[in-house]
């Protein structure tokens, strides 16, 4: 692994030419462009705002739904579009991976790098809708944000690696993804808070490990208070699940180029 991380960064510049061609091809011939890092996750937040404020009202306590909601939307569409594309991201460049020699896990780290944007471009409009709210900041639990998103990062490398190496055995990879993401939505506190989940089943709802990444969002950005230790469970879970990814890839990676 570590001689693996040292190859990366020797071919950094070919990691950034990746990622922005990842970026770049993503919106081309867009009437809108780039605003679509903004338009998906605000949307989405606007439409769950309607249905959980006036349908099926959410009590989010003090906390305005639209700023709850869109704080679990952003991280979660990190989370659901860089899997999709580090899933695709061996087929889609077969041609790079059947005729030249780099680090292959390059081109699942340049999908993710690339949704990394969207989210942190995201996560800009959410401190102006924090002020436009009114909610109280708490400079001091923004600073364990670098730590959270760090952990999200560990699991969706880890899941991408594993999700995109068997995507080149079977391509059913990605429909089982599509599905499983689906799945997971409602699994997570995107819609709802921690709160509404039973005492008795929360032990077992935090081996979540996007329910301590999302509640952690959450707690630094609007109840002004410090990560919670679901996170620490998150982490663990999602260090775990890198290790099995990463040394499922680096497995089967001398395989690509014949199956591909």
């Amino acid at each position: 692994m570590i001689a693996s991380a040292k190859q990366i960064f020797q071919a950094k510049d070919l990691l950034r030419a990746l990622t922005d061609r990842n970026i770049r091809a993503r919106y081309q011939q867009s009437i809108i462009g780039g605003l679509w890092i903004i338009v998906q996750p605000l949307t989405t937040a606007i439409i769950f705002s309607i249905i959980f404020t006036y349908f099926v009202p959410v009590d989010t306590g003090d906390i305005p739904y639209p700023v709850f909601s869109y704080t679990a939307v952003v991280p979660w569409l990190f989370l659901s579009s860089s899997l999709t594309d580090m899933t695709a991201s061996l087929v889609a460049n077969m041609n790079l991976v059947t005729k030249i020699y780099f680090p292959r896990e390059m081109l699942p780290i340049s999908s993710m790098l690339a949704r990394l944007v969207d989210f942190l471009v995201g996560m800009s409009l959410l401190v102006i809708m924090i002020f436009l709210f009114d909610v109280p900041v708490f400079p001091a639990g923004w600073l364990f944000l670098p730590v959270i998103l760090l952990v999200q990062i560990i699991l969706i490398t880890g899941l991408g690696f594993m999700f995109s190496a068997v995507n080149v055995f079977y391509r059913d990879a990605a429909s089982a993804l599509t599905l499983g993401i689906q799945l997971w939505f409602y699994a997570s506190p995107i819609i709802y808070p921690v709160s509404m989940v039973p005492e008795r089943l929360r032990p077992i709802y935090q081996l979540n490990p996007m329910a301590g990444i999302l509640e952690s969002y959450r707690a630094v950005f609007l109840y002004q208070s410090y990560p919670p230790p679901s996170l620490i469970i998150s982490a663990i879970v999602s260090v775990i699940l890198f290790v099995l990814g990463y040394w499922f890839f680096k497995r089967k990676e001398f395989e690509f180029a014949d199956i591909v």
